[in-house]
């Protein structure tokens, strides 16, 4: 019988891949784009600024963001040695999409990939060359290939397990075989790759995706979390025995960092408070802060299982309190 033996949660900003050099700069992209307040509310950078503890600015200080920069690189690299070392025999990735793999011609609420191989390929990015400065654009470039695209393997046996079995028990999943023409897999599912695996022994992956961010057919966390649950029960009727991770890919909030929340989702998580995760506010739930509901599916797949240990860096990179809650996690 296979058994989920492994939970992981993960940010996946390219805040993460970041040099020392580039991390003030990020005031640069924030002042631009569309934020929300921590009760999910447009709101504007200048609004942000004004609002924001005036102790902010020494936090956001070219040194102190380097000194919580290294807890992430060490937190990365642990996460990375439990991956590796875990003798998995599938990974299950649970992430969003952002105009990616799924676009508004249609756009399915949770959609599963069972194609034999994805492909890691950085040409289908183009597009940030256009809306971004270079030291951003070259920072998201660490999610993909830096040479020619590279085929991962897909246990794509696994996938149509899962499908099969949660249309047999109350889920109707869409499912996808391959990419469109010249297209690879989204950042969510590339960070996993490149950051995490080991390049040379990549674990076959089953990418279960959640569309999050884009109204108006955005996952509830009642559901997310049962569809944690059903996958577990999915992979414990899968007739081969294998050993099975699971990974939250993104989050915790962002673009405005809510430290709160974010501790009382992963206290959440330790205590296993299924009713928190079920109810959580979704006016907060908005732009990156939804990438959350990815953690609340691995959550409801991860029941049986211990958080066992997290790290949490409110990731601050501006005087308006603009950033992400970077955060990293293992259940066994």
């Amino acid at each position: 019988m296979a058994k989920i033996v492994l939970g992981l949660g993960s940010s996946h900003t390219p805040m993460l891949l970041a040099s020392d050099e580039t991390l003030p700069r990020f005031e640069e992209t924030d002042r631009k784009i569309k934020h929300r307040d921590r009760e999910g509310r447009p709101t504007t950078y200048a609004e942000l600024l004004e609002k924001a503890d005036p102790k902010m600015a020494a936090m956001v200080a070219p040194a102190e963001l380097v000194a919580r920069q290294n807890k992430v690189r060490a937190a990365g690299a642990r996460l990375s040695k439990t991956l590796n070392s875990a003798k998995l025999d599938a990974l299950i990735v649970m992430s969003d999409d952002q105009d990616e793999a799924y676009l508004e011609d249609n756009r399915p609420t949770f959609a599963i990939y069972y194609g034999e191989t994805i492909l890691n390929s950085n040409e289908q990015h183009e597009q940030y060359h256009r809306r971004f400065p270079e030291w951003y654009v070259k920072n998201r470039q660490g999610f993909f290939e830096e040479q020619k695209p590279r085929a991962y393997p897909v246990e794509a046996k696994l996938a149509l397990h899962l499908i099969d079995w949660l249309m047999d028990n109350g889920f109707d999943p869409a499912s996808s075989k391959r990419m469109r023409q010249g297209e690879g897999e989204g950042h969510g599912m590339a960070y996993v790759h490149r950051r995490l695996m080991d390049p040379a022994k990549p674990i076959p992956i089953v990418p279960v995706f959640l569309n999050t961010y884009f109204p108006p057919n955005q996952p509830r966390p009642r559901r997310c979390y049962e569809l944690g649950q059903a996958i577990r029960k999915a992979v414990e009727t899968y007739p081969e025995h294998a050993r099975i991770g699971i990974i939250a890919s993104g989050g915790l909030s962002h673009f405005l960092v809510d430290e709160e929340f974010d501790r009382a989702i992963l206290k959440a998580c330790a205590d296993k408070d299924a009713a928190f995760l079920l109810n959580l506010p979704r006016h907060k739930l908005h732009s990156g802060s939804s990438e959350i509901l990815n953690w609340v599916g691995v959550a409801g797949a991860c029941e049986h299982l211990d958080l066992n240990w997290f790290e949490y860096v409110p990731g601050y990179r501006t005087p308006a309190g603009t950033g992400t809650g970077l955060s990293f996690a293992s259940w066994a």
